[in-house]
């Protein structure tokens, strides 16, 4: 799989697709915060990451609806890799270790992880 990058813009308009599955303009539009952005931001937007392949859409007429055509976890995986070849030399032993000692997790979450995977290598 090609790698994925996106902007902290296309990163907001991805999860807006990825938790409406599929939405028009006005539907994308609607769930940003306030101040929302214009309609020819989102829409430069949606341009540029149909360009890398990871929006694609549906004409109805004048409309077009708009889809992800990337999973919200196959991104995540592909972010938590490059984080870990990034920042721990591609181990993720480093990766686990830094976790563990600097999140502060409390005895119940160090279990949770640990059954997790003790699943895992069953």
């Amino acid at each position: 799989m090609k790698e994925i990058k996106l902007t902290d813009s296309e990163k907001t308009l991805m999860e807006i697709l990825w938790a409406k599955e599929k939405a028009f303009m006005k539907d994308i539009l609607d769930a940003y915060d306030e101040p929302k952005p214009a309609t020819t931001t989102v829409a430069t937007l949606l341009k540029r990451m149909q360009n890398k392949d990871l929006v694609g859409f549906k004409v109805y007429g004048n409309s077009r609806e708009y889809f992800p055509k990337v999973a919200k976890t196959e991104y995540f995986k592909e972010e938590m890799t490059s984080m870990i070849d990034r920042f721990f030399n591609s181990s993720v032993t480093q990766f686990a270790s830094f976790f563990t000692s600097n999140s502060k997790l409390t005895q119940k979450q160090l279990k949770e992880l640990r059954d997790i995977i003790d699943k895992e290598i069953k």
